[in-house]
């Protein structure tokens, strides 16, 4: 995706003086670079098992019983039982597949396919608009692929605010990608060298669509089967393990964590509930997640980050609800950046000025969610944000002026 943004700076270097002729893509490096990035953030997590002499067999494990597991290598065979007081379950979670649409991970992909392609498409079809199908559209989209987007929901990145999501898909239509809503995927198949796609319209007509490749994109389902969930009676619900506010499952010296926990599925997410299984498991007493703190990012550009309630949510909740906004086309730093397009906006409880949720899209933004994940957790107010003095010119501006928006504070709006 960085090298995506820079591809997107080499189209538009004349705007900052920079005259640049003939430049050339090597893709094969761009997906090398970015493996490279992924391999070296493995290896520091080996080094720490090293360090603090955690050890690693590998295989497939299975439960026997509770404190029982049994490792099985290649050829099905057991390798190794290990005996265990507590475990806990972190298996992830894979692209979910649909009936009618024959991935064979050759021409009809999935993320992990997508990430390690060895060409740039000439036409691709996205099948799905949450995170994973924006962010790569984005990314095709930089590198010259026509890129089609289906997504069944009524706008793209449905779980966002509203505003956001119209917003993405105004920038995303500017650059030239396609955008189908209210469509339904029905089936997708390899025809010769290319990809088919039967689709269905909110008015019930059909429409083949073709491309050189298509991205399965639509979901993702846990990695709960085969590992002996059923030897030990651990529940689970839609094909996730079922959890308590520790992490605990219906067994209670297993613990699950992460993807195959269920929603949402985050990195940073899984990381913090490996931390509060663990301090449960210390005999600590360690407070459970605030999953409304947990925040969202979606790294494609412009880029966008969310905490907490949106304003349709927090409306249908019952709160007496004021909204702050803020433009970046009224910051400096956003305009010095050449990024000038987006908003911040804060939905804000009349009553107590609590902040109950925040969303961003443009410059930067998933370095500017953690302030108000801290304000959120600290339960700051609106006006808290408006006293606290941020430095200028910066992108972080925004989000004062968002909040003193909401009071008709704003001195630059």
């Amino acid at each position: 995706l960085k090298s995506a943004e820079y591809m997107s700076f080499l189209r538009e270097a004349k705007n900052f003086g920079f005259e640049i002729k003939d430049y050339k893509v090597n893709f094969d490096s761009v997906i090398k670079r970015s493996r490279d990035v992924a391999n070296r953030m493995s290896n520091g997590v080996a080094f720490l098992f090293k360090k603090y002499k955690v050890g690693m067999v590998k295989g497939w494990a299975r439960f026997r019983e509770p404190n029982q597991i049994e490792v099985l290598g290649e050829n099905g065979n057991v390798t190794d039982l290990i005996q265990t007081k507590f475990t806990i379950v972190a298996t992830g979670a894979r692209p979910r597949m649909f009936k009618g649409i024959e991935v064979d991970r050759v021409k009809i992909l999935t993320s992990r396919e997508a990430m390690v392609l060895n060409e740039i498409p000439a036409e691709l079809i996205i099948m799905g608009a949450g995170a994973i199908g924006v962010e790569f559209a984005y990314f095709f989209n930089s590198f010259g692929s026509k890129v089609t987007i289906i997504e069944m929901m009524d706008r793209i990145l449905p779980i966002e605010d509203e505003e956001i999501s119209k917003e993405l898909e105004r920038h995303f239509k500017k650059s030239g990608i396609k955008i189908l809503t209210n469509t339904k995927v029905i089936s997708a198949k390899t025809v010769n060298s290319k990809v088919e796609v039967v689709v269905e319209k909110a008015d019930g007509t059909k429409e083949t669509l073709s491309s050189d490749y298509a991205l399965n994109a639509i979901g993702i389902q846990a990695n709960s089967e085969n590992i002996g969930l059923e030897n030990v009676g651990i529940e689970i619900e839609r094909g996730f393990i079922k959890v308590n506010q520790y992490m605990q499952t219906s067994v209670d010296n297993i613990y699950a964590i992460g993807d195959v926990a269920g929603p949402p599925w985050l990195a940073h997410k899984a990381s913090a509930e490996g931390i509060l299984a663990v301090e449960k498991i210390a005999g600590l007493n360690p407070a459970s997640i605030n999953y409304r703190n947990i925040p969202g990012c979606t790294y494609c550009q412009p880029q966008v980050a969310s905490v907490g309630l949106t304003e349709k949510e927090a409306r249908e909740a019952g709160y007496d609800i004021r909204i702050g906004k803020f433009p970046y086309t009224a910051n400096g730093k956003a305009h010095g950046m050449g990024e000038a397009r987006g908003f911040v906006k804060l939905v804000i409880d009349n009553k107590y000025g609590e902040i109950l949720g925040a969303h961003l899209i443009g410059p930067d933004v998933t370095e500017l969610i953690g302030e108000l994940t801290v304000a959120r957790s600290l339960e700051a107010t609106a006006h808290s944000l408006i006293k606290t003095i941020h430095p200028h010119p910066t992108l972080s501006e925004a989000i004062m002026e968002a909040a003193a928006a909401a009071y008709n504070e704003s001195p630059n709006i």
